[in-house]
């Protein structure tokens, strides 16, 4: 059916639209309230509740709570855990070395930061931004742009409700809607479907370094309380990856003797047969891992793509009509494994400009004094000091990278640097060699008590989807999959997706490519490691996805 024939949508009309309900969106709505509580304010978010499709480790500096909200510490904030203790290791097959804290430059430090699920504080900031009058409308998926004549962005549509895998409207369809706006912030965290239109329809790319991506896996654990060490944060590098395979871990202790344990292999990755599933699998068998989890209860599981980028990549910021915030700019620091400061900050920063725009009685045009305004603000003092760690570390790998990283933040603390400004070169997916050019890499059988399967961690991620519906994961050209991804690969996508999404069945003339759409717990990998860039994620029917609890 086409979309001429289908009933009209109806169009709501609010000063400012948020595409996602992430630190970044939340914290624009609750500035715009409170620098002009009558703006009307509404978020949507894909997940069926806020929080639903949150995951980050997360070690929270709380710089930017301080800004939005003052006496957080002194409510019901879910952010409660100081960090006590911070390690830094170096992991063998057998062993650790732990790197004197000293070693490491101010920046690195944790004093002060806490232990939170951001998920969790996502539903907090909700609850706060209802509270100002702000509409949050979960289960929502933003999937169009909206334009005026002159191309600008006036709002956006939500997603058809009830259409079945053959395209037509089964019963109970309901039409998307229409939400118009003087602006649209879009905060829809990394790789989103409507960034990446934004960036192609007003070159928002243009002049930078391509974004540079990691595919983050964590499972949240209760360990035996004798194990658990309050406030404790451990970083690592090393086992099992190899030197050139750029990665590393994190271990929280925090709450009711819960630990969030997690793995992020950076997807430059050159080797297609690594599984990022089956390498932290395989690190939590280090004694040094696995001797806090046993005994313990997996909780949770999940994975999402991070943005590596930094500094160099990221984008324009806006574009006439509204403007990126958050993991969509891609404003994650990662040397510090830290993102949502920057989110929060990044949403406050626009929503000023923003209400000041509207207060000016402007609309749909380019907020070009937000564009101008971060590289100066602390999200930019936060990312200039650490651009060279992530081209550092991909070019010399990670035993030296790290080290030259280092020493590049050290003196950076005085305003210096040896490098100036590296570039990152070549997107990740043409990072990808050639399957008969790389080692193969077998993995170990999980035992079900540390080490766990795909299916299974699928399943206690909550992974839901209406099954009759069109896939939302395209694959553009069906032919090609099979002659490269296939054939010269070797199949990376049933590797490289954490979820047993893909899947090469049978031989010869009957092999074909089978998706498994509802297991995909929208950590959009796909989208940015497929060697010809022949698959896009858009988002599935409003609601559909993973359900974290506690990420």
């Amino acid at each position: 059916m086409s979309t001429s024939d289908l009933p009209p949508r109806e169009s709501m009309a609010f000063d400012v639209v948020i595409v996602g309900a992430g630190p970044a969106g939340l914290a624009a709505a609750i500035r715009l309230k409170q620098a002009a509580p009558d703006l009307s304010v509404v978020v949507l978010e894909k997940g069926s509740e806020v929080g639903a499709h949150i995951l980050s480790g997360a070690v929270i500096d709380p710089v930017g709570l301080d800004g939005l909200l003052p006496d957080w510490r002194e409510g019901d904030s879910p952010v409660k855990q100081p960090v006590t203790a911070d390690r830094f290791l170096w992991l063998g097959p057998a062993g650790t070395v732990r790197l004197p804290n000293w070693l490491m430059p101010p920046l690195m430090s944790n004093h002060g930061n806490f232990i939170a699920s951001l998920g969790d504080l996502c539903r907090w900031l909700a609850d706060k931004a209802e509270a100002l009058g702000v509409e949050v409308f979960p289960g929502f998926a933003a999937t169009e742009l909206l334009t005026d004549d002159a191309g600008a962005i006036v709002g956006v549509a939500t997603g058809d409700m009830g259409i079945g895998k053959d395209g037509e409207p089964k019963t109970g369809f309901q039409r998307g809607m229409e939400l118009r706006a003087r602006y649209t912030l879009v905060a829809e965290g990394a790789r989103g479907s409507l960034t990446k239109q934004l960036v192609a329809r007003f070159g928002l790319d243009e002049a930078r370094d391509p974004q540079k991506y990691g595919l983050g896996i964590k499972e949240l654990w209760r360990i035996a309380p004798e194990k658990h060490r309050p406030g404790l944060v451990q970083h690592s590098f090393g086992w099992p990856l190899d030197n050139r395979t750029g990665g590393g871990s994190f271990l929280y202790h925090y709450g009711d003797n819960l630990v969030a344990v997690g793995f992020v292999v950076h997807l430059n990755y050159a080797n297609p047969h690594l599984s990022p599933f089956a390498t932290f699998q395989q690190f939590k068998t280090h004694p040094a891992i696995g001797s806090v989890l046993d005994g313990g209860e997996r909780l949770s599981y999940g994975a999402r793509a991070i943005t590596e980028g930094g500094w160099q990549s990221v984008p324009r910021l806006a574009f006439p009509g509204g403007a990126l915030v958050g993991c969509a700019a891609g404003f994650v620091n990662v040397p510090r494994i830290k993102g949502s400061h920057n989110a929060i900050l990044s949403g406050m920063l626009a929503a000023d400009h923003v209400a000041a725009a509207i207060g000016a009685g402007r609309a749909h045009d380019e907020l070009a004094d937000y564009e101008a305004a971060w590289r100066d603000s602390p999200i930019g003092r936060d990312l200039r000091p650490v651009r060279n760690v992530k081209p550092l570390w991909s070019k010399f790998g990670t035993m030296a990278g790290v080290a030259l990283g280092g020493l590049d933040m050290w003196l950076n603390t005085i305003g210096l640097s040896l490098f100036g400004t590296l570039k990152h070169g070549k997107p990740d997916h043409a990072a990808t060699k050639p399957a008969a050019a790389t080692r193969a890499i077998e993995a170990a059988s999980p035992d079900g008590r540390t080490t766990f399967d795909r299916l299974s961690s699928v399943f206690v991620a909550g992974v839901s989807h209406e099954e009759d519906q069109p896939p939302h994961l395209h694959v553009r050209d069906m032919a090609l999959q099979k002659a490269s991804e296939h054939d010269v690969y070797g199949g990376p996508s049933a590797l490289y997706c954490p979820a047993g999404v893909y899947e090469w069945v049978g031989e010869g003339e009957s092999l074909r490519y089978q998706i498994n759409a509802t297991n995909c717990v929208h950590c959009k990998t796909c989208d940015i490691k497929d060697p010809n860039q022949n698959i896009d994620w858009v988002p599935p029917e409003g609601g559909g996805g993973p359900n974290y609890r506690g990420m």
